[in-house]
């Protein structure tokens, strides 16, 4: 009994020293300069015009009194205010959508030069994969997309920052729309290399550094536009050149680091790199073990090409699986955090604080916002995905309900206004501890390589088509229902937090296949690879011998994942 106790203390401790070990040099290097080339981008463009939104309708009247000899008539200026602001929007959904071309793109360009050689790997890998039916751009990796994706918010900050020069309003428009779709690819690429790269022990944490920095971008946004920095009439240009900063940090460093080790293994077939790649990362030389787990996907997925969006919709062995990717996307913008920002301003004047001071109150908010993103990476290892995204959801209606009660009555004493504030920073602190990052990671967590691509298309598909939503009919919502509105976003919480709490299982520390399972009784179907290893093992007990590589390769050849 002494003997298994001191075994289980142990095991304990070694847990431990290898919890330390997971966070390696090369996997903070890669996860801080991919995020802050990438999601820190889409929160600081959430939040950059904000602050100098009346100098740029001036300069929009300026430019068009200068064309036309008379001042912009008010409802065109608030058609081309609004169309700037929700025109990012469009742009991610365009990115999103990019993502797959962008890849056919790359990957020829590598076919052509890769290595320099006669008969290149890349021509070998294409045309074997063309004979299995496999789709070409597989062969480029995450990496490679996330740095191509710098061109396009290198060139938004250019048109951007050059604008007012230019007189050209439509230079700003159209710069936005191009950040749109760099946002677009960002959310869609990024996440997917931080899930593959990072140990299933702390795959939780690594993935909230993509929210942490979202939210990083938002407080970066409000701070600079502040009047003593680039808050200014004569300075606001330079707010959009500083997109270049981040984007010639990631170009410059993270084409030192590899690419994912399961891209390696899965699609280029490459298990050379792909142990070197798992060591540079996990930050040992014996990796054995992740690698046999890799292979043992790999072995099953190597002849089964990349799914498409149609084929996995029709899947029925991940039909729970998109539809609770598109459940957590869709409440992740209709939750109503973005109506927040618009009451913002007026509760802080309701409060007593100088409008001269409300910009520099508003900071606070992206103070929150961080601090909560930062603990739910801290803890989310421990309390796992399912408790901070329904508990988030959860506390997020109960705060908009206080809220509303607060706000119809905030003119009964002059305490009401102040509960306002705490509610406010309330609802983005519960947001940003589950809500706010999650859902990229389940996207990650639920789907196998072949189907990951897909998955993230559609989950970007239903984030921006929810984020335009917002802003197309919150504006008359608010008009309708005035303080009320923020109880439809109480109900989308209630709701999302409903369907979570019955149908997400616990994601924390499992294998896809572990996932898969769990999600098998609701599916009504099992996915390949299951029965296929089930058949192997029960040939392993009953003695037979095991399937040769050609016998499993045709097993599952013209399979749909």
């Amino acid at each position: 009994m002494k003997l298994h106790e001191k075994d289980r203390g142990e095991d304990k401790e070694s847990d431990s020293v290898k919890k330390k070990l997971d966070w390696t040099c090369s996997l903070l290097v890669a996860s801080l300069t991919g995020a802050f080339g990438s999601s820190f981008l889409y929160g600081y463009n959430l939040s950059v015009v904000n602050a100098p939104t009346p100098y740029i309708k001036a300069f929009y009247n300026e430019s068009w009194q200068r064309r036309h000899e008379h001042p912009i008539d008010p409802d065109t200026l608030t058609l081309l205010w609004s169309v700037t602001v929700s025109i990012f929007a469009i742009g991610g959904l365009v990115g999103t959508l990019m993502v797959k071309m962008i890849g056919k793109v790359l990957g020829s360009g590598v076919e052509a030069t890769w290595e320099g050689r006669g008969e290149t790997q890349c021509r070998r890998l294409t045309r074997l994969g063309s004979e299995k039916g496999e789709l070409v751009q597989v062969q480029v990796g995450r990496k490679r997309t996330l740095l191509a994706n710098n061109g396009f918010a290198i060139s938004a900050a250019l048109l951007m920052a050059c604008s007012l020069q230019a007189g050209a309003f439509e230079m700003l428009i159209v710069g936005r729309f191009i950040m749109g779709i760099n946002g677009g690819i960002a959310l869609s690429v990024l996440p997917m290399y931080l899930s593959e790269i990072s140990p299933k022990q702390i795959r939780g944490s690594l993935g909230q550094v993509t929210a942490i920095f979202i939210c990083i971008g938002v407080f970066t946004g409000q701070l600079l536009g502040l009047p003593e920095l680039l808050g200014k009439e004569s300075t606001w240009p330079y707010l959009f050149g500083v997109i270049v900063v981040p984007a010639v940090v990631q170009l410059l460093s993270l084409p030192f680091l590899p690419d994912s080790p399961c891209y390696l293994l899965l699609e280029k077939h490459n298990e050379a790199r792909a142990v070197k790649a798992f060591q540079t990362f996990l930050g040992k030389a014996d990796v054995s073990q992740e690698v046999e787990e890799v292979l043992a996907d790999s072995r099953v997925q190597r002849n089964i090409r990349l799914v498409s969006v149609l084929e996995l919709l029709r899947a029925p062995n991940v039909r729970w699986q998109v539809v609770t990717v598109i459940v957590t996307m869709a409440c992740y913008q209709l939750c109503g955090l973005n109506a927040i920002w618009f009451y913002t301003n007026s509760i802080f004047g309701n409060a007593g604080i100088p409008p001269a001071n409300i910009p520099y109150v508003t900071l606070s908010t992206g103070g929150v916002e961080t601090l909560a993103a930062i603990f739910s990476s801290l803890v989310i290892e421990r309390l796992g995905r399912r408790p901070l995204l329904i508990g988030g959801f959860g506390l997020m209606a109960l705060f908009f309900g206080t809220l509303t009660i607060t706000l119809t009555l905030q003119d009964r004493a002059h305490w009401v206004p102040y509960l306002s504030i705490v509610c406010i920073l309330a609802i983005i602190a519960s947001f940003c501890s589950g809500p706010g990052g999650i859902p990229f990671i389940l996207t990650g967590e639920f789907f196998q390589q072949s189907q990951r691509p897909a998955a993230f298309i559609i989950a970007g598909t239903v984030n921006w088509l929810s984020n335009f939503a917002v802003g197309l009919l919150f504006p008359f919502i608010q008009k309708s229902l005035d303080t009320y509105c923020f109880l439809v976003f109480a109900t989308i919480c209630i709701s999302g937090a409903s369907y979570l709490y019955f149908v997400l299982p616990e994601t924390k520390n499992r294998t896809h296949a572990e996932i898969s399972q769990a999600f098998s009784k609701r599916n009504k179907a099992y996915p390949p690879e299951e029965k296929i290893d089930s058949a192997v093992t029960d040939d392993k007990t009953n003695g037979r011998p095991e399937q040769d590589s050609s016998t499993l390769d045709n097993y599952v050849k013209n399979r749909i994942v």
